[in-house]
């Protein structure tokens, strides 16, 4: 089973991502139905299925299915929704379908279940419990946490990319911890120190200085704690 779900994603990956060219994801949202690309696109998929199992005659007409399967998840999210909904929520859906439709592929040669026993164990739950509390969990803290010093710094930047760094420095930190790569943590605090250096040397604001670093010690503060007593939890359960 494992050979086909390597094949059939390498096909999938190279006819979505690598064999799909700007220009013909431009004509597909232009000339809608009517551009070639989005049949040529389809096409490109069914090759890869063939040429990727090995030309074998019983795949053929599963690889027909898929690929129109493919095309009509593509006319949905590509046609249909792409101006409904955000290009990130819309790729989202669009490889989610993709990952439906693949599943089921796999499922005609290899039937499997799927134990949700395994997927909700206690430990997935905890891991999920971690990640909530490291992304919107502790923002929310943090903020209230320097709101506090009643300092409001004036921007410029990207909106909410403070709260998006932070989120994604926690995980990364909680990542290093469980691994046990501490010297991860020293990396990414030189990194982020290094790019903030430029902010703080230009405005030349003690407070701003303070204000940060009381943000990125609780960032990070926040990230190793969560992360050792989610190692914690998991070896008592």
């Amino acid at each position: 089973m494992y050979p086909l779900i390597i094949k059939i994603l390498i096909a999938h990956i190279l006819g979505d991502f690598v064999l799909q060219s700007n220009k013909m994801v431009d004509d597909i949202n232009s000339k809608k139905l009517k551009s070639k690309y989005l049949y040529i696109h389809t096409f490109i998929h069914f090759a890869l299925i063939i040429i990727l199992t090995g030309f074998k005659k019983e795949v053929v007409i599963s690889a027909i299915l898929l690929s129109f399967a493919h095309l009509i998840i593509d006319i949905f999210t590509k046609l249909y929704l792409s101006n409904k909904i955000s290009s990130i929520l819309n790729l989202i859906i669009d490889q989610s379908l993709h990952f439906i439709s693949i599943s089921l592929f796999i499922y005609y040669y290899y039937p499997y279940t799927i134990d949700f026993d395994i997927i909700f164990s206690q430990k997935n739950q905890i891991l999920f419990l971690s990640i909530i509390c490291l992304t919107f969990v502790t923002s929310i803290i943090i903020k209230k946490i320097v709101e506090l010093f009643n300092y409001s710094i004036n921007s410029s930047g990207l909106k909410d990319a403070g709260k998006y760094i932070g989120m994604l420095e926690r995980l990364f930190v909680f990542l290093f911890v469980v691994t046990n790569f501490w010297e991860g943590i020293g990396f990414l605090l030189a990194a982020k120190s290094i790019f903030r250096f430029g902010d703080l040397k230009d405005n030349n604001d003690v407070k701003l200085t303070e204000y940060i670093l009381i943000g990125t010690l609780l960032s990070f503060g926040s990230a190793i704690v969560i992360a050792k007593m989610y190692l914690k939890l998991i070896n008592i359960t």
